[in-house]
């Protein structure tokens, strides 16, 4: 049986978590479908952390019979792992667009130094 401090510190953890994520939506801090990650992790540990048979039948389904809240941490990691593999493939999707961008950005300016080399010449002529 789960302690009932271990599913109240949980729950308690998991309700800032919700809280926190949703003031940085608030504030424009964080865009909302970078935020559906996390609510959805707040909100799946808040379950767990609440209802404790939940959690004991899931823990028993995978062997862990000493200690059931190690479930839940094992959950919360799982969440973790999957909200920083999204931000990973983010951020190499944006590494590329910048790339992209600065080497467009190059050839414009290229092309703007030799139309102004060209109306220097028309000058000296």
């Amino acid at each position: 049986m789960t302690p009932l401090r271990v599913s109240v510190a949980g729950a308690i953890a998991s309700v800032l978590l919700i809280l926190v994520v949703l003031e940085l939506i608030r504030g424009r801090r964080l865009k909302e479908r970078y935020a559906l990650l996390w609510l959805a992790t707040g909100a799946v540990l808040l379950v767990l952390s609440a209802w404790r048979d939940a959690l004991n039948t899931i823990a028993g389904w995978f062997g862990v019979t000493s200690y059931p809240p190690a479930v839940l941490f094992a959950v919360a990691t799982l969440f973790i792992l999957l909200v920083l593999l999204h931000y990973s493939t983010v951020l190499s999707r944006l590494t590329d667009e910048n790339v992209e961008l600065a080497q467009r950005v190059a050839l414009l300016e290229e092309r703007v130094s030799g139309l102004g080399a060209s109306e220097r010449l028309k000058r000296v002529d």
